[in-house]
This record gives structure tokens, sequence and C-alpha cells, in this order.
């Protein structure tokens, strides 16, 4: 596929959108605000709304201030209800932004029927339609979207560079960052009027849909795979990118939505990551059952031939038959841990009986010790 002027105006535009997106995206999940987000990306509509109803402006100034003033209404109005003990944060976010954001759709039904908005273009925007709308610099036409969103990546990148120790701080230990004297309730109210911003920013291009799944998809996805702050954005950055590209080649080769496949296609990497995380994906996690379970079971082997070692049923008592007898285990899996004990080094094979070795023996008293100890802590009552 050759990419012509408009394929790079599209791509490079999702692409700033995809920055801006995961860079505040991670610590928006790190301080568990990823609904605020989503409440700050629907309350705008009715900011835009608003300031067209109340100055005529269709862009400008005015209507970006209104916008972020609503999105930072919708966040603050949902924190006082939280306090004020009515109802949990979650169900104020839930009960504020829906509410804002229909009665901006509505409002545009009743009245904004010339200013060339839907509720299409306000969910999944005009993506495709960016090179409509441009600017001339040095010979060059760009997309007014995509220069826009330069410059709110740029203000993003320099607040997140100046204050990244302390938005690190206050999104693992707010209590901490508040004794040391960093503000982390300012710290957190300038990071939603950045997202804010940067919603507004977007709205034309990409639209509420877009712009939440590039917020929230990426920054969960780079949570599950890193575990450092630094690791989780850089995850969370190539997966929005990535998504951006996949997402329109897969919009141009079925013609349908570019917005609707940039949003899915962020969450495929979701998926990819869920399964094949090494952190905490599927397949980690059946590896690391599988690893406890077969410890246990060799424990569980090694406590009984020390058990018998030395007794009069030891002939009896610590060959395969009794493993399968005693034990209970199917023939497959006393195979499978015989050898794993054998692997190890922790049992030796004489004939048809099994015997500890010298790391046999000490890892079998190993786990009595410990049977004995979880046995007193519950005779006593300690969780």
């Amino acid at each position: 596929m050759i990419l012509d002027a408009l394929d790079i105006m599209v791509l490079s535009t999702g692409a700033l959108v995809a920055l801006s997106g995961a860079m505040l995206g991670t610590f928006l999940v790190l301080r568990g605000q990823s609904m605020s987000g989503d409440a700050i990306s629907h309350a705008i509509v009715l900011g835009i709304i608003v300031a067209w109803m109340v100055t005529g402006a269709r862009s400008g100034p005015l209507v970006v201030g209104g916008a972020a003033l609503a999105g930072i209404a919708a966040v603050l109005g949902a924190q006082a209800l939280a306090r004020s003990g009515l109802m949990a944060q979650d169900s104020a976010i839930g009960l504020v932004f829906p509410a804002m954001f229909a009665l901006g759709v509505l409002l545009i039904n009743l009245n904004a029927r010339n200013l060339h908005l839907d509720v299409d273009s306000v969910l999944l925007g005009e993506i495709g339609y960016i090179w409509l709308d441009t600017v001339t610099w040095f010979g060059i036409d760009l997309p007014i979207a995509g220069v826009t969103l330069a410059a709110v990546f740029g203000v993003n990148a320099v607040f997140l560079a100046l204050f990244w120790k302390e938005q690190k701080l206050a999104a693992f230990d707010p209590g901490l960052a508040a004794a040391l004297g960093f503000r982390p309730e300012l710290l957190g109210l300038a990071l939603l009027t950045l997202t804010a911003l940067t919603a507004v920013a977007a709205f034309d291009a990409v639209g509420v849909v877009l712009f939440l799944a590039f917020l929230i998809v990426p920054a969960v996805t780079g949570r599950l795979v890193a575990a450092s702050v630094f690791g989780i954005m850089l995850v969370a950055i190539v997966s929005g990118v990535g998504s951006v590209g996949v997402g329109y080649g897969a919009a141009m080769y079925w013609d349908v939505s570019i917005g609707g496949s940039m949003a899915l296609a962020t969450g495929l990497g979701l998926i990819l990551a869920l399964m094949a995380s090494p952190r905490s994906g599927f397949v980690a996690m059946v590896i690391r059952s599988r690893a406890i379970r077969m410890e246990a079971m060799v424990a569980t082997l090694l406590t009984h031939l020390k058990t018998h070692e030395g007794t009069p049923e030891q002939a009896e008592e610590c060959t395969h038959q009794a493993l399968v007898e005693h034990l209970h285990w199917r023939e497959a899996r006393a195979q499978a841990v015989v050898l794993e004990a054998l692997d190890r080094g922790v049992i030796n094979r004489s004939g048809k009986e099994y015997t500890l070795t010298e790391a046999g023996r000490a890892l079998a008293r190993a786990a009595a010790r410990r049977i004995d100890r979880r046995a007193t802590e519950i005779r006593e009552g300690t969780p």
C-alpha cells in the first residue's frame, strides 16, 4: 500500500491523538481516574454547543475554553457529589457525564442544525475529512486539526517532563506527596485540565469514542505488560500508534469507519496483552499455576517418602504403585511428578523403590515444618 498525502494526514493526526492519550491516560489509569477521562470526553460536547450558542463561534479560544470548562466542571461536580456522602465516586461520575452528554446532544438537535455537527460526528469524528480544513506552512498543506493536536502534544510532553516525579508520587502515594508539599489535588486538577484540552483538540478529528479509546485502552494495555511508569507509558504509546496504523489499514481494506476501526484496534492490542503478557497474561497465569501445582505435588511426594523412610513399610510405601493407590494420583500425574523430582535430584530410583537424596530430605523437613506451623496457626486462630 503506497501512502499519499491524505493517508499521511490521517495517520499523523491519529498518531498525535494516540501519543497525547497514552501520556495522559497512563497517569489517569494509575490514579484510578479512568472514568474521569470518560466524563471529560463526553461533557465537552455540552461545552462546545453552549459556547456556540453564546458567542456564535464554531471554533477558536472561546469554544476551546467553554469545552474545557465543561469537562472540568463534570469532574469537579462528580467529586463534589462523592464528597457529600450521598453516593460513591463511580456512581457520581455515572450520573453527571451521561446527563451532560445527553443535554449536549439534545441542544445539537434543537438549536445547532446549521452548525454542521451531528451525533455521528460527535461520537466517531471525521478524521477522514481533515484534509478539508488545512493551513499552508512553507508551501505544505497541513490539517488544522493536526497542527492543533501537535501543539497540545507539546504542552502535554512539557508538563509531564517538568512534573514527572511529582505525578508518579501522587499516583502511587498521594498522602506522601501531600506530606512532601507536592499538593496532589492540584497535580490531579492540572492533569484533568490537560485531558480536557486534548479532548477538545481531538474532538473534530476523532470524536468522543476514539479519543476515549486512545486515552484508556493503551494505558490499561501498558499496565498489563510493564511494571514501571515509563514502561507502561512506552507500551501505551506503541499500542496506541500501532492501533492507528492497523485501524486505518483495516478501514481502507473493508471500506468501514476509520475512527471505529482505530478504536477497535486498541481493543485488539488489549486482548493480545491479556493473553500473552509475561506479567499477567492468561498464558503466563496458566504456566505459573501449573508450576505451583507441580511444586506442591513434588513436596507431597517428598513428605510421603520421608514419612515412611526407615520404617517397615518403606519397601511397600515408597513405590510407584503406592503413589498411585495411596496418594490417589492418576498414573500420568504420578509419572510426571516422579520425573520432575528425578530431574531436580531430590529422589533416587532403585528398582521399584524411590529414596530421598540429601537435598530431598532437607526439602521434606522444610515442608513438614511449614505444615506444622500452619497447623499451629489454625489451632490458635491466627489467620
